[in-house]
């Protein structure tokens, strides 16, 4: 990551032993801190570089640079292509359950099984944070521009017209719906990592390898979770197409999808597109999140405990 990253159009200037430490890396095949290639361990292969800089970093610092590191990777996101209104939340919490996940500490990679936990999690959590404003901004996006005129308007006319329970009307497929996407797209991006770390022997990925590994992080995860997510949307806007009284419980609203729509051209309707915007807005998220949270972990400022 130190070396210029001319791929990515991405210029950063190397740092001091970098360039030495990746050398002797490729060379002998022997990671930082004497850990070998070839053994059985599962924990053998990982990237030196990025393991040896979080060892540095104490845990409080470890959290802020994540938080720091999240919102750039978010507006990054949101700059290139589509809001993503999780994705700093994500990316922070994401982090957390990492740590928590792995009370040992020694291991550099989560088994699987916790790997997709923790990605799990961190999307739960990100959405109970931000369900009511995704539900105002799916009202305004299929309204008439004169019914809101801002997100405030929103909320009084929704609790006065329909109820207090309208503002969390679609909670419930949201919640299940961000299981598999952020456990399918975390899981992805971590084990194509793992794999990278292990084929060539703990080079750090660099911009465009890091980018293709989110881009199919992605398209993964949103494939897994998109039913769910015309389920919400369809329960979310029902009190302004018409549909108050048909769209209530998410086995009901897809049951009325697929007999009126069709599988496929009613649950995964607009999957194709989603494919081509998609990827490439989690791929930047994920890119920009590492390559962040790798410089700013490198600043020693970071590696002082506080305590």
């Amino acid at each position: 990551m130190g070396t210029r990253l001319r791929e990515a159009g991405v210029e950063l200037l190397p740092v001091k032993g970098e360039i030495a430490a990746a050398a002797r890396a490729m060379g002998s095949g022997t990671g930082q801190g004497g850990a070998t290639h070839g053994g059985k361990n599962d924990d053998e292969h990982y990237h030196h570089e990025e393991h040896k800089i979080d060892q540095k970093v104490p845990t409080h610092n470890k959290i802020l640079t994540s938080l720091v590191a999240g919102a750039i990777a978010g507006a990054v996101a949101k700059t290139v292509i589509a809001p993503l209104d999780r994705t700093k939340i994500n990316f922070q919490t994401h982090e957390q359950f990492k740590h928590l996940l792995n009370p040992s500490k020694t291991k550099k990679h989560l088994p699987p099984g916790r790997r997709f936990l923790a990605g799990s999690l961190a999307g739960v959590t990100s959405v109970a944070c931000t369900y009511p404003l995704d539900l105002v901004r799916a009202r305004m996006a299929v309204t008439a521009r004169d019914r809101y005129s801002n997100i405030m308007e929103v909320f009084l006319k929704m609790y006065r017209e329909e109820g207090l329970r309208t503002l969390y009307r679609g909670f419930t497929p949201t919640i299940l719906g961000s299981i598999p996407y952020s456990g399918t797209s975390f899981f992805t991006y971590e084990t194509l990592k793992k794999l990278h770390a292990e084929t060539f022997k703990g080079r750090e990925p660099n911009p465009i390898e890091r980018l293709m590994f989110g881009a199919c992080a992605g398209l993964l995860g949103q494939s897994a979770s998109y039913p769910l997510d015309i389920v919400r949307r369809r329960m979310q806007t029902a009190g302004v197409t018409g549909h108050a009284l048909d769209y209530i419980s998410i086995l009901g609203t897809a049951r009325k999808i697929v007999a009126e729509e069709g599988i496929i051209q009613g649950l995964y309707k607009g999957l194709s597109m989603n494919w081509i915007k998609g990827p490439i807005a989690v791929g930047v998220s994920f890119m920009t999140f590492d390559i962040t949270k790798h410089w700013l972990r490198r600043w020693e400022v970071f590696h002082q405990d506080g305590d």
